[in-house]
């Protein structure tokens, strides 16, 4: 095998071989001289004599010959290479335990006991979910030698060998944050023109969230609508990890324009409010299932499908397909859960003392609801079914004050609490240069709603 040595490797070379190729050349220039002295009457008959630097050239040339073939032969094929790292990716399947791993490793069922001992996060091991990694490198005497596990997008809890026996240590990765902004203006839906403009279901149905207390979007959308949004990326290691929150947005439907820029706690709770320190959630949600069409709205003297008599809805019907989740429009608990005659299945919430709302025709319940149970704003309470008097799959919906039926859709809903006063000036500050961001976003869409004709989404 011939080695071939790269430019680094030539000064190395030269300095290497320099104190031997001095000591042999001053052998070889003795030796010369004397060859030549000891035979130059010898050769004078059939040659001229070789000259002595014709014989030191000699020497220098067999001793660096010499030197290659020994160096050659230092790093040939009888010199083993490093062996390759052994590491294995092991992808965890469904019903799978550590100990199921370790023992198809080769590994062994005590070395996963004392793997899970280690420390608090090591014991999460114990608790694996089907498609989650775990990286391995083991010894040549089939042990541990080093395990890596992804606790979360920022923490790996790290498993090695020491001189004592194994070792657990939970390592943080830096987690860099990437400003990012999207902008569109409604053509077809917010969905469709949101992924248009780069933006990911998740960061589109938190901006439906945000703004789903003044805009409903089954109800309210409209072409030439638009919307700007300023938000983070999370990257590790150079790499995407997710989409961060919402930092700031602006909604403008039907003309009117709604602002939210985000608001964080000590505790690293998020809220969000309008730039006048007024908080964008309201004690009430708009529409209780998400992006659904109204079939059919509040109306005192509406003919029933069924039974083809006057009779009031005091309601909203959402038509949505069978097992579409409904959520909860406001914090309170359940008054009742059952089968209550021409409603099927239905649950009814009160909300403090004046308010309650009711979900009807329910294909079936969350699970684990009874009566007195407690919900959140948000919290999935049942899905749309046909239960009850209904020609088709829908959720209707009532909204009631002190018993009175009234209009879910036009009734004025109570705010939260503004930001705190204290908080308020420095919080305003700090938002400046996002206010500005969205200002700028948003005169860049004014040209393009303009060229957009006044039809209804499709």
């Amino acid at each position: 095998m011939r080695l071939d040595y790269s430019p680094a490797d030539a000064p190395f070379r030269r300095s290497a071989r320099r104190p031997v190729m001095i000591a042999t050349l001053c052998v070889a220039m003795l030796a010369a001289v004397a060859a030549h002295e000891g035979t130059a009457s010898r050769h004078a008959a059939t040659a001229a004599p070789a000259s002595p630097e014709a014989t030191l050239q000699e020497a220098v040339d067999e001793l660096d010959s010499a030197l290659d073939t020994d160096l050659q032969a230092a790093v040939g094929d009888d010199l083993e290479a490093p062996p390759a790292s052994q590491w294995e990716t092991v992808v965890v399947q469904k019903g799978q335990t550590l100990s199921d791993i370790f023992e198809q490793q080769g590994l062994g069922f005590s070395e996963a006991m004392a793997t899970v001992r280690l420390s608090e996060d090591a014991a999460k091991l114990k608790s694996l979910r089907a498609g989650e990694k775990l990286v391995l490198l083991k010894t040549p005497e089939q042990k541990l030698e080093e395990l890596r596990y992804e606790l979360d997008e920022t923490t790996t809890l790290q498993i090695r060998r020491g001189a004592e026996g194994l070792e657990a240590m939970t390592i943080a990765a830096e987690i860099e944050r990437q400003q990012k902004q999207a902008s569109a203006v409604i053509r077809n839906s917010l969905f469709l023109d949101g992924q248009r403009a780069g933006l990911s279901n998740r960061l589109l149905m938190q901006l439906a969230e945000m703004f789903g207390y003044d805009i409903d979007f089954a109800l309210d959308l409209r072409v030439g609508d638009r919307f700007s949004v300023i938000y983070e990326e999370l990257y590790k290691d150079g790499e995407k990890v997710r989409d961060g929150d919402i930092l700031a947005a602006e909604f403008v439907n039907r003309g009117q324009r709604y602002r939210a820029l985000r608001y964080m706690d000590a505790d690293g709770n998020i809220a969000y409010y309008t730039p006048e320190g007024e908080s964008m959630r309201k004690a009430f949600l708009r529409t209780p299932v998400d992006f659904a069409r109204v079939s059919s709205g509040f109306n005192p003297n509406r003919r029933h499908p069924i039974l083809n008599t006057i009779r009031a809805h005091k309601g909203v019907d959402y038509a949505a397909r069978t097992g579409t989740p409904v959520k909860a429009t406001a914090d309170g608990r359940v008054l009742f859960i059952g089968v209550k005659g021409g409603y099927g299945r239905v649950v009814i919430l009160k909300h403090g003392s004046q308010y309650t709302t009711l979900y009807a025709h329910l294909s079936r319940y969350r699970s684990g609801l009874h009566n007195g149970s407690r919900v959140q704003q948000g919290q999935v309470i049942g899905y749309v079914g046909s239960s009850g008097l209904a020609t088709a799959p829908h959720l209707h919906y009532e909204f009631r004050i002190n018993g009175i039926h009234k209009n879910p859709m036009t009734v004025a809903l109570p705010r939260s609490a503004p930001l705190p006063r204290s908080i308020a000036p420095r919080w305003r500050t700090e938002t400046a240069p996002l206010l500005a961001q969205l200002e700028s976003l948003s005169d860049s869409q004014v040209a393009q709603a303009e060229q957009v004709d006044p039809t209804q989404v499709q």
